[in-house]
């Protein structure tokens, strides 16, 4: 493995960025002992900004890129990039965290809890957790972790629950919604890398992830259910609007409905869903007595961390590529699991494409990828999304990574278990 001066600082740097998403705990600590507002302070908290993390590194790295080869190169470098994924989430975010899409999917959650034999809290918690990933085959990945998130903060997250339920629940999400997008070809990022190259359309997909993928989330969210029925009983307390006149009507949620529609189905093409958002801004504007504010910042800083995720991540192909290549079926697919704790699933699988692979690999590969997809925050490019969103409700320490790892890894277990065994079935 032979690698430029920048390929090895890269790796030093993106190996440093991990570490700084373990500290962020630690920084936001340090940030409170400093006098309130004053520089000192102001920098350690953004320095305890998980979202900021991999974009701050990133620009190190670029430093570092324009004192070696000079701006013109450091230019050039960033032009090869694709950074149409921090696009598409910040895109999607937006959208899909406005009042109308939260109303509509908690109506689908609630239609599906009330099939269920529980109290009405158990059965939502279900329901939520289960129907909330799996839309993510159909809405993207990154649409359905901010409708998810959005409805545990406002029906589970805001009570008086403790916070090992907390953590759980994130951990449980976050693998949920990894799998939960593998039931069509474009909808979870690890696929998107490579469906087109192998040819792998839904009906693969289906043949290949399909009930695998329900079947290990239904298991894991009723496993931790079950865990914390004491803290499950009773009525859920689902946001009301205080106001009728403020509900919007079906028109206005069909208008959100087809926008999210025509994001998702130009997710390839920037300069098509940018268009289409700046129209959709207009909407919001028109309608705003019927929306809430959006979350720019929220959607922007998530944005911010995968474009520096990208920035660093594209330069790891000098050690990665030669280690999947050597890896046998088995060892890929736990290698994969593995691996995806400290990058992201979409650029190892995108790594792994560009190596001549065996069916057997390729599935195992992909398999593995998205298994380890709830270990981390940075492990599948929805999760900073959701982190984003609940992470104001663990207290000034913040989240704890190693904490949100021990409990992601039962259900990631599970989903191995799952998508190992389990055979494929050709329809």
């Amino acid at each position: 493995m032979t690698a430029s001066t920048l390929e090895i600082i890269s790796t030093i740097l993106f190996f440093i960025a991990i570490v700084h998403t373990f500290l962020v705990s630690k920084f936001e600590h340090i940030a409170d002992q400093k006098v309130k507002g004053s520089m000192s302070a102001n920098i350690w908290h953004y320095l305890a900004e998980v979202e900021v993390v991999f974009g701050l590194w990133a620009l190190v790295f670029i430093t570092a890129y324009i004192a070696l080869s000079g701006p013109t190169e450091a230019i050039q470098y960033l032009d090869t990039l694709n950074y149409t994924e921090p696009a598409f989430v910040f895109v999607i975010m937006c959208i899909a965290a406005t009042r109308p899409v939260i109303l509509l999917a908690t109506k689908i959650i609630q239609f599906f809890a009330r099939l269920l034999p529980f109290q009405e809290k158990m059965s939502f918690y279900l329901s939520a957790l289960i129907i909330g990933p799996l839309l993510g085959s159909f809405i993207t990945e990154p649409a359905t972790m901010t409708v998810t998130a959005l409805i545990l903060l406002d029906s589970f997250y805001k009570e008086q629950v403790s916070l090992r339920f907390k953590y759980a629940t994130m951990g449980l999400l976050f693998v949920n919604v990894s799998i939960g997008g593998t039931l069509t070809h474009f909808a979870a990022p690890p696929v998107l890398m490579v469906a087109t190259k192998w040819n792998w359309g839904t009906l693969y997909m289906l043949e290949h992830f399909g009930y695998k993928s329900v079947l290990a989330i239904i298991i894991s969210t009723a496993l931790y259910a079950f865990h914390f029925r004491k803290e499950l009983s009773g009525y859920v307390k689902v946001k009301q609007q205080k106001d009728d006149y403020l509900i919007p009507k079906w028109w206005k949620i069909f208008a959100h409905v087809v926008f999210l529609f025509l994001v998702v189905y130009t997710a390839h093409h920037p300069k098509v869903f940018i268009g289409v958002f700046c129209f959709f801004l207009g909407f919001v504007k028109i309608t705003e007595k019927y929306q809430d504010a959006l979350k720019i910042k929220t959607a922007f800083l998530v944005a911010f961390f995968l474009a520096g995720l990208v920035t660093l991540g594209s330069m790891q192909a000098w050690w990665l590529q030669p280690l999947l290549s050597k890896m046998g079926d088995l060892t890929l697919f736990l290698g994969a699991t593995a691996l995806t704790a400290i990058t992201d699933n979409a650029a190892l699988t995108y790594l792994g494409s560009l190596v001549d692979l065996s069916d057997a690999s390729k599935y195992a590969l992909v398999a593995g990828a998205v298994c380890g997809g709830g270990l981390t925050v940075i492990a599948n490019a929805p999760n900073p999304a959701g982190f984003g969103i609940l992470k104001d409700t663990f207290g000034a320490d913040g989240i704890n990574p190693v904490r949100l790892f021990l409990y992601a890894l039962i259900p990631t277990i599970i989903s191995v278990l799952c998508l190992l065994m389990l055979p494929s079935f050709n329809y």
